[in-house]
């Protein structure tokens, strides 16, 4: 006999456990199933740390999200006692012609954010680990800082459940189907019913939703530890996060050193090899070490110390590298989430919002429409 809720999540990582939270809030009944456990190291939402930034070069459409974003963490931090956002403004380097600078600029001068532009005197006193050419320019954001994935992911999952959420670790899902009377989840372990579906699916949202031809791509990614030569300049409290931006889109990028996680982590924002997130390799491969390590070399170099560690995440990236956020289209009972290529976890609290309206309410208030489905249609 089929198990009935009202809402089923399948996905529990970041987008998926808040989805869980938000239901569970509303007082809905509530099932998550994640295929590995809650949480894990198998998707996007590893590594200990992820940076959030209101000024967002990628469009300036998504900071009335992040506004909200920064709002539902500051509460779940609340709620929850856990402090799992730290503030330490942002650093963003590059041309200034280039993506990073150019982009951020135009959403903080359109939604009226605060930023500082800084001089050469400026930079090399307050942060005297950068060494950027001359004509560089240096954009300083108060608002940025990083957020602990896996700690937001037991947090928001800790959470749901105590407000009557199910949460199944270790039950992957085999199929799906809905109808106008609801939908049905066959798992490894049962079969589960329910009025509605959420699909938080992360790099397996391919094949969860193979039917629409999303055309995701989902890529190995690689960061890195090491240990600074001059750690002091790092420390948390005195050191930004930062982003350097390149000619061909990328960026590197790096967090100030935590005292529970030992060493500097650096990394390179750019999709990486594609893969198969079943058969992804998790080792280190060579040139892995070398994707982050010219630029601690020529823009840190008191940061390039002895490797520490290399991990994995994957990238799950659509066509333009925007998230898609919507109903199904043959299956209004049915809401996706997905594609949300590297830059996606930020989001969380605000998008665990919108799925939980959708799911509830079949509409929201917050401003997503930008990420609907249908810009991949018109292209």
């Amino acid at each position: 006999m089929a198990q009935v809720h009202d809402i089923i999540v399948i996905g529990v990582g970041a987008m998926g456990a808040s989805t869980c939270f938000h239901l569970a809030s509303t007082g809905a009944r509530v099932l998550g199933l994640e295929q590995f456990d809650v949480p894990h190291a198998q998707g996007s939402s590893t590594g200990f740390s992820r940076m959030i930034r209101m000024a967002y070069y990628e469009h300036p459409d998504y900071v009335p999200l992040l506004r909200r974003a920064y709002e539902l963490w500051h509460e779940l931090e609340s709620q929850s006692g856990q402090k799992l956002l730290y503030q330490t403004g942002g650093l963003y380097l590059g041309v200034p012609d280039c993506e990073l600078i150019t982009g951020s600029l135009q959403a903080a001068k359109f939604h009226g954010l605060p930023y500082e532009m800084l001089d050469r005197r400026q930079l090399a006193e307050r942060f005297k680990a950068f060494h950027v050419p001359e004509d560089w320019a240096a954009m300083l954001e108060p608002a940025a800082g990083f957020l602990l994935p896996e700690k937001v992911i037991s947090t928001f999952a800790d959470l749901a459940m105590r407000r009557g959420a199910e949460i199944h670790g270790r039950e992957e899902v085999v199929q799906w189907k809905a109808d106008q009377n609801g939908v049905q989840v066959q798992t490894t372990r049962g079969r589960y019913s329910a009025k509605r579906l959420v699909i938080c699916g992360g790099a397996w949202s391919g094949k969860l939703l193979a039917s629409l031809g999303l055309e995701l791509q989902v890529t190995r990614q690689v960061m890195g530890w090491v240990w600074p030569k001059q750690p002091d300049l790092f420390a948390l409290g005195s050191f930004p996060v930062w982003a350097i931006g390149h000619a061909d889109g990328s960026l590197h990028y790096g967090f100030p050193m935590m005292g529970d996680v030992p060493g500097l982590k650096v990394a390179h924002h750019a999709p990486g090899t594609p893969t198969d997130p079943d058969r992804v390799e998790r080792q280190p491969l060579p040139g892995d070490e070398e994707s982050f390590r010219g630029a601690l070399r020529r823009f840190l170099p008191a940061g390039d110390g002895p490797l520490l560690a290399l991990r994995t995440c994957l990238y799950t990236n659509s066509r333009d590298h925007h998230f898609i956020i919507d109903q199904h289209p043959q299956h209004p009972n049915v809401i996706l989430a997905c594609g949300f290529s590297g830059h996606g976890f930020k989001f969380a609290s605000v998008i665990g919002e919108i799925l939980s309206d959708l799911a509830m309410q079949r509409k929201s208030d917050l401003p997503f429409k930008f990420l609907s489905l249908d810009r991949l249609r018109k292209k």
